[in-house]
């Protein structure tokens, strides 16, 4: 994204973040830190990817409860999409953050970027070269967070 396209969506989020945060009641000191902190993400990141639904391409169900399903499931696709940009960055020594902010900016972003009306705007990527590496974070074990729920236990190695 070039700058100014960068900065004319940095701007827009922080207005409808700026709406949701007076909705919220925060403090002003605080609400101004949270908005300029997000607008010099966007800002200072060498590359912003945005990862749109196109519900153009969904399956047409006649009833609400299929459609909803649908919706989901390429919801589901954009993240599993969102999820291999990552790993493909970091296979190349790219840092990336997911960030979910354009899901409650919709609009503000299909304006900036001239998106078709059937595009949703779901994930945004920034993506550059890090500074310094993060620490390392402690490795759990899989039984941490994962949960077995077998008929049979003897299924279950140990």
């Amino acid at each position: 994204m070039k700058d100014l396209v960068k900065m004319q969506l940095a701007d827009a989020m922080g207005e409808e973040f700026k709406k949701d945060l007076e909705c919220d009641n925060v403090p002003p000191d605080v609400m101004n830190k949270r908005i300029n902190r997000s607008r010099n993400q966007i800002m200072q990141v060498p590359v912003v990817v945005l990862l749109c639904l196109d519900r153009q391409e969904l399956n047409g169900f006649p009833d609400e409860s299929r459609s909803k399903a649908e919706y989901l499931s390429a919801t589901q696709s954009v993240a599993n999409a969102g999820m291999l940009l990552l790993l493909a960055a970091h296979a190349e020594g790219v840092g990336g953050v997911w960030i979910c902010s354009p899901l409650f900016a919709q609009d503000s972003v299909r304006r900036v970027l001239a998106l078709p009306d059937t595009w949703d705007p779901q994930a945004m990527f920034l993506l550059g070269y890090a500074d310094e590496s993060p620490r390392q974070k402690p490795v759990k074990s899989v039984g941490e967070f994962v949960r077995f729920v077998l008929d049979d236990p003897e299924l279950v190695s140990p």
